[in-house]
């Protein structure tokens, strides 16, 4: 460097796009997950109904005497594998879905006790249905990949060439009616449920969005398609 010369001033490393906004995703996604095994834990409470893919899990737990929420997570498991020959890329959000939900929910139901009256079961079913579109607006919303269920449904989508409608008609009948005939409970609430969780969860969706980078900045991985599909 001749001298006299004023020395280069070095620039500060340039922050990674959306990197600021991480932290929120981070917690949208693990508070959502948590807050969706806990709204499941209610429906089950209130002894009402469940979601569809629960009274799965419900019916299993019946049959081997494990948790709901250990059931729910072996399940999980099972359905990933299914997404290696459907040629679906997990991310963050979807290995957490595995274990997270399914440990909140085993954990909210050694918290909440039985319910019996009638006035105490409604409340909890509807607060379990609520709670639970806030929790799918809150984790989908933090853009870290879809859960399990929903890679089962878009791959076979993209590999059958039906249409998501048809294929997520028909996974979640074949669900409900294996999970009704293991033990699961079917009931107003698992009507109430799907009638109500669209809305609820489009809702909360737009509610709890993290804006994503703009169009000079990378994309985050494991953004949701402008297509929601509001089951874990």
């Amino acid at each position: 460097m001749p001298e006299g010369s004023a020395a280069p001033t070095e620039r500060p490393a340039a922050p990674r796009p959306g990197g600021r906004k991480l932290p929120r995703r981070l917690t949208q996604l693990y508070v959502g997950l948590a807050l969706y095994g806990a709204s499941s834990a209610l429906l089950l409470r209130s002894g009402l109904g469940l979601e569809p893919w629960n009274v799965l899990h419900q019916g299993l737990a019946e049959r081997t005497g494990m948790s709901i929420g250990v059931v729910l997570i072996i399940v999980g498991a099972a359905v990933l594998l299914l997404w290696i020959p459907l040629r679906q890329r997990p991310g963050l959000g979807t290995v957490s879905n595995v274990f997270v939900v399914g440990l909140a929910l085993d954990g909210t139901l050694a918290l909440v006790p039985d319910a019996h009256a009638l006035g105490v079961r409604i409340p909890l079913m509807v607060a379990g249905i609520v709670l639970n579109g806030v929790a799918t607006g809150l984790y989908i919303a933090a853009r870290f990949g879809p859960g399990p269920r929903d890679g089962l449904m878009t791959g076979l989508h993209q590999r059958t060439g039906r249409s998501i409608r048809l294929t997520r008609t028909c996974v979640e009948v074949a669900v409900v009616v294996t999970g009704f005939v293991l033990g699961g409970t079917l009931g107003v609430g698992t009507v109430l449920y799907a009638l109500t969780i669209g809305p609820l969860a489009q809702f909360f969706l737009r509610l709890f969005t993290v804006p994503a980078p703009s169009a000079g900045g990378a994309v985050a991985a494991g953004a949701p398609s402008r297509r929601v599909i509001l089951q874990r």
